[in-house]
């Protein structure tokens, strides 16, 4: 969920609006001290307003599309008579064919068209410089900020960031501008009182009020989730916007909502300051982001995974696979490590790690502290950058030793197994690099299914102990069984060289 979702606007029939205006009427106020007349935040929300309000600002883009058809106009997002609009549209176009002439069009109506669309947007910058969220302007051919007081400038996109979604705008003012300044997000407590302002619905300088709901939330949007949720109104058109707390501080960007209708219900995201602010300076700095980069794949530690490598209480980050070209691999990071420790910060769960390592400056050497066979160890790893990671081309594949020409087909929790020939690698397409054991079948009843274990995965190694048969399975588990494990721990390994851990019962 990384955007908004929306439906258009519903509207109550006057004779209802009506009756509650009566009931308004007829009801007794408030007695002084029951608490109802402060449910609507305290005093301070007024304040705040009014020396922010003229730092916010709403961002209207515009771009070039190729016409299809007959279009309904691009209105502002939940523009009044949005659907009158809409309705109008639907029945020209249906008047047009029963004149039978449909799929024609007018050079008219072929030629390109221009479509807008409005955000919301802050000045950090008295010299004129402007943040809001990268799905704001992506796309646009224009970029114009308009501010409280009606005037309009042009921008230019600085530079942008896809995976936190910001956008750093740059306009030329003959003055300067009031401008609002970040807090520390860090800081925020549940249930503080916080105060969001935007242009929803293209309703320009809109104010609401609330609580922060929750911090660090995960909405599976990109790697680096932490996000502040908040029952504050969000709503389309306040994406960029500002989070205040009552210190009138800059602590969150509004980016996303839930809404299964399409306006607020009182779940709204913010990406929190702390972890925009350093983004916005590499932008600023550079016109791009500089993070830091590892060069391993991780995975949750599960309770069977933690269990397997005798890690109590579950916790860290589990190395599955270390690029060829990363910086993990001459430090001497292996698959099967977890790391608990990265340059002084605890990695209590996976997802803390990407967001740890992004933040670290691109160069620096950091101390990496990792759990191997139970035992701690430290690292020291030079670390890359992540942009220069994602630009590398795939490792060329490597001949190795030729496999087992024997081969040897036993069922073991659940799994079909035989040892790699020349024939299994052609038909499941596993490339020279993998090593171990293949999986030929998997019992569609069993854990390994549940698991999502597919013929063609490698057996890499069980238990931290590399196989090259399916004996060398076979021997391993009832060592296991033996022992008392409760499950196995399995190194699989993707036809294309991916790895993941997977743990299985044994019982």
């Amino acid at each position: 969920m990384a955007g908004l979702s929306f439906e258009r606007i519903l509207r109550v029939p006057r004779p209802l609006v009506a009756a509650a205006l009566a009931t308004a009427l007829l009801a007794a106020p408030p007695a002084v001290g029951d608490g109802r007349a402060a449910s609507r935040g305290p005093d301070a929300i007024a304040d705040i307003t009014e020396r922010v309000m003229d730092a916010v600002v709403n961002i209207s883009t515009s771009q070039t599309v190729e016409a299809h058809g007959n279009a309904v106009p691009n209105l502002p997002p939940g523009a009044p008579f949005e659907e009158f609009f809409e309705e109008f549209f639907k029945n020209r176009r249906g008047q047009q064919g029963q004149q039978g002439q449909q799929g024609e069009q007018s050079p008219r109506e072929r030629a390109p068209r221009r479509v807008s669309s409005l955000g919301s947007g802050f000045v950090i910058d008295p010299s004129g410089i402007v943040v809001t969220n990268n799905h704001v302007i992506s796309d646009a051919d224009e970029v114009t900020v308009i501010f409280n007081d009606g005037s309009r400038l042009k921008a230019e996109v600085i530079g942008r960031d896809q995976k936190i979604d910001l956008a750093l705008l740059r306009v030329k003012s003959d003055k300067p501008l009031k401008a609002v300044t970040f807090g520390d997000s860090d800081k925020l407590r549940i249930g503080e009182w916080v105060v969001a302002i935007g242009n929803p619905y293209s309703l320009g300088g809109t104010v609401t009020a609330g609580i922060v709901s929750a911090r660090n939330r995960d909405i599976n949007s990109g790697p680096y989730d932490n996000y502040i949720q908040t029952d504050a109104a969000i709503n389309r058109g306040n994406s960029g916007g500002p989070l205040f707390n009552l210190d009138g501080e800059v602590v969150g960007i509004n980016t996303a909502i839930y809404s299964p209708s399409g306006g607020s219900i009182g779940i709204g995201f913010a990406v929190p300051s702390k972890t925009a602010v350093p983004i916005i300076d590499q932008l600023r700095q550079f016109g791009e982001t500089r993070r830091g980069w590892l060069g391993v794949r991780i995975q949750q530690i599960t309770d069977d995974i933690a269990e397997n490598l005798n890690i109590k209480p579950a916790r860290g980050a589990l190395v599955a696979g270390v690029d060829e070209k990363g910086p993990a691999k001459p430090a001497g990071i292996e698959p099967g490590d977890v790391i608990v420790r990265f340059d002084g910060k605890d990695v209590k769960e996976m997802r803390d790690l990407p967001r740890i390592v992004a933040d670290t400056p691109v160069g620096k050497d950091v101390e990496v502290v990792i759990l191997r066979k139970g035992k701690e160890e430290n690292k020291t790893v030079k670390l890359g950058r992540l942009e220069d990671g994602e630009k590398q081309a795939a490792v060329s594949p490597r001949r190795g030793g030729a496999p087992e020409d024997k081969s040897a087909v036993q069922q073991t929790l659940g799994l079909n197994l035989a040892n790699l020939s020349d024939d299994l690698r052609k038909r499941y397409k596993i490339k020279d690099t993998v090593k171990g054991v293949v999986i030929t079948g998997v019992d569609s009843k069993s854990a390994a299914a549940e698991k999502r274990l597919n013929a063609g995965d490698v057996i890499v190694e069980v238990s931290q102990e590399p196989v090259a048969s399916a004996s060398d399975v076979q021997k391993r588990v009832d060592q296991l069984k033996k022992e008392n494990r409760k499950s196995a721990l399995l190194l699989v390994s993707s036809a294309d060289g991916d790895l993941r851990f997977v743990a299985l019962s044994l019982q």
